[in-house]
Parts: structure tokens; C-alpha cells; sequence
């Protein structure tokens, strides 16, 4: 015998499970950019990121701000979307 969910049970659930993510921003150091236009590649590829809201890219630091929605994503898929671009990074600094 199968059981099933209550409706209303499953509605506040959708209403509720949203509420547990929490935004998150992360620094990462990307050593690796060496001219102008290597932030934009950079950008590109981390707000392809379910779950990113904003990256904010400075060549003159060689580093990206990212925010995004900790339910969805993490520090570790940032670092390795970064790597897969071309440009390996690491954490430097985290924010809840």
C-alpha cells in the first residue's frame, strides 16, 4: 500500500524548503588572467551556474565576488567551472 502526501502537507513544504537556502558570497583568487578580456571568460562561466545570481570579475586583483544561492550550488563547483574555463582559482574568502 502506497502513501501518499497530504496536498497541504506538500504545499507548505514548497513554501518552506526555500527558505532553508541561503545566499552566499565567495572571493576566488584567479592568478591565471593575464590580459583585459579575461574576465569576461571568467564571468561567462560562472553565471552559467544554477544557483549564481552575480559575479563580479577584476582583472586588477586577478579576482571574482560571486554570489549565489548555497541549495544549489557550492564553493567547489565555482573553483571547478573557473578551472574548466581555463582559469584555475581558489577560495580566498567566504560570506554567509
Amino acid at each position: 500500500m502506497k502513501r501518499r502526501i497530504p496536498p497541504l502537507f506538500a504545499l507548505a513544504a514548497a513554501f518552506v524548503l526555500p527558505a532553508w537556502a541561503a545566499p552566499k558570497m565567495v572571493t576566488l583568487s584567479v592568478p591565471g588572467m593575464t590580459c583585459a578580456a579575461c574576465p569576461i571568460t571568467v564571468k561567462v562561466a560562472l553565471t552559467k551556474i544554477p544557483g549564481v545570481s552575480k559575479a563580479d570579475v577584476s582583472y586588477e586583483k586577478r579576482q571574482a565576488t560571486v554570489f549565489f544561492d548555497d541549495a544549489k550550488t557550492n564553493s567547489a563547483a565555482l573553483t571547478r567551472v573557473t578551472a574548466d574555463a581555463g582559469y584555475p582559482s581558489h577560495v580566498v574568502g567566504v560570506a554567509p
